[in-house]
């Protein structure tokens, strides 16, 4: 169980909550963004080319969006499991400060510098 007090942790799972609808919400608006060019559309060459380009990084933000979301669900699990504020990695304390940035962060910060080092 971490160490946030009941306060802090009903603060936390509502920014969860909210960003868990926003976030919805801007997949179910940028869903048709993200659908193929269409080659017959009779359209000239450089603005083929700009709407698939536009297409290209619109998918990317859903990827992003989603991955986000998934870590927001996995955060609001922790927090019916009494296990929220806990690092994934070692199970230390995440600071308050830390999970108001970013409330679905699953590392405390030097388990996240850690990752990140290995990863660069």
């Amino acid at each position: 169980m971490s160490e946030l007090n009941q306060q802090q942790l009903t603060v936390l799972q509502q920014s969860l909550l909210k960003l868990r609808k926003e976030l919805q919400e801007l997949l179910e608006n940028s869903s048709d963004g993200a659908q193929p060019v269409s080659l017959d559309e009779p359209i000239g060459r450089l603005s083929r080319m700009d709407a698939m380009q536009q297409q290209s990084m619109v998918q990317a933000n859903r990827r992003t969006t989603q991955t986000r979301l998934t870590r927001i669900e996995a955060a609001l699990r922790r927090h019916t499991n009494d296990e929220y504020g806990l690092c994934v990695e070692c199970e230390e304390e995440i600071g308050y400060a830390r999970l108001q940035a970013q409330p679905e962060a699953p590392f405390c910060i030097d388990c996240q510098s850690n990752k990140e080092t290995r990863n660069a």
